[in-house]
């Protein structure tokens, strides 16, 4: 959900991200669990892009992962118009995505 710029997860999600984590640290099936099946193809996919996820950075690696995937819904979504002013904005949105990012990891 996006609120005033910001990507809030709904409750619902911060439970499913809570059990995907302990999926990928335990190395278990994802696609095994009813809850968080729908996420078993995009967790395999990131998962790959990393050599050691940990419990210490976990947090920070679904955190990022989330809002690449809010940024591609934004994109899609048409949120920022295609003309000079809407591409600056974007533009804006998309360095305080990076500058956000970058404190976490």
């Amino acid at each position: 959900i996006e609120v005033m710029g910001l990507a809030v997860l709904p409750a619902r999600l911060q439970v499913e991200m809570e059990t995907l984590k302990d999926y990928i640290l335990g190395g278990k099936d994802v696609a095994s669990n009813e809850m968080i099946a729908k996420h078993a193809d995009w967790a395999k996919e990131f998962t790959t892009h990393y050599t050691d996820i940990n419990e210490n950075n976990i947090d920070d690696i679904l955190k990022k992962e989330i809002g690449l995937v809010f940024l591609k819904v934004l994109e899609d979504a048409g949120v920022y118009k295609r003309d000079v002013k809407g591409r600056a904005a974007f533009g804006r949105f998309v360095n305080e995505l990076q500058s956000e990012l970058g404190k976490s990891l």
